[in-house]
């Protein structure tokens, strides 16, 4: 499966990145509920699939702005 892409503002220019989005969800007693938004995490280097922070990658949070 290949990652999604988005586009990123990179030295003032709208480029491209592969991106993957971290979801959060709380759980307790009987219940989960998923947050509205997360963490996007981001390859920095154009055509790179590394988006771990501690090997060169970004993030970026996610909001859900109407669901």
């Amino acid at each position: 499966m290949k990652l999604s892409r988005a586009p990123v503002m990179v030295d003032g220019v709208m480029t491209p990145r592969h991106i993957d989005l971290r979801v959060f969800a709380l759980a307790g007693g009987q219940e989960t509920h998923v947050i509205p938004g997360g963490l996007t995490r981001v390859a920095m280097r154009e055509g790179s699939l590394v988006v771990n922070s501690s090997q060169g990658g970004g993030v970026k949070d996610t909001w859900v702005l109407n669901r």
